[in-house]
């Protein structure tokens, strides 16, 4: 942004959205990391007793992208992408498209306040083999993680997420 108090405005607008992740007790780091787990949970449960038996159900290794909301994981243009669909799906809630029935057949994936959750699980997700056949232990999956920077497609990811919305929304 070329103007400071644009800049300024924009900061201060995300850091509500985003102010729950940065409390001293972590209650809201706490619930999205344990929503990460239900996800993959839910999707596919030889890759979470795999975690499991690592001791990394529940999916501390995802921390860096829930605090920064993938911003260091995609590049600059890519985080615009999804945190503007996430933020359209935000939106949509509000407004109560996703209530009616109309909304619901307009749209593939019904609107979610998780659709970041989604897709930290999808990303997981992408790298089950990788996860199951290499790592031994959370630091290996942890620096896996922390290593994704430019490996990552953001439409493969939100289509993975809105695939996942799709079938475990009511579920999770």
């Amino acid at each position: 942004m070329e103007e400071d108090h644009e800049a300024f405005w924009c900061f201060v607008g995300f850091m509500r959205k985003a102010r729950h992740n940065f409390r001293l007790d972590e209650v809201g780091i706490r619930r999205q990391l344990s929503m990460v787990s239900r996800i993959i949970k839910y999707k596919d449960s030889h890759l979470y007793r795999h975690l499991e038996k690592l001791q990394a159900e529940d999916c501390f290794f995802v921390y860096r992208m829930v605090v920064v909301m993938f911003r260091r994981e995609l590049s600059f243009e890519q985080t615009l992408c999804l945190w503007e669909v996430m933020w359209a799906d935000q939106a949509a809630i509000r407004a109560g498209i996703g209530k009616s029935v109309w909304g619901r057949i307009r749209l593939r994936a019904p609107p979610t306040d998780d659709l970041l959750l989604y897709a930290i699980a999808a990303s997981v997700l992408q790298r089950r083999k990788l996860i199951i056949e290499r790592y031994s232990s959370m630091d290996e999956i942890l620096r896996s993680c922390n290593s994704m920077t430019g490996q990552l497609d953001v439409w493969k990811l939100l289509d993975d997420a809105h695939d996942l919305v799709v079938t475990l929304h009511d579920k999770i």
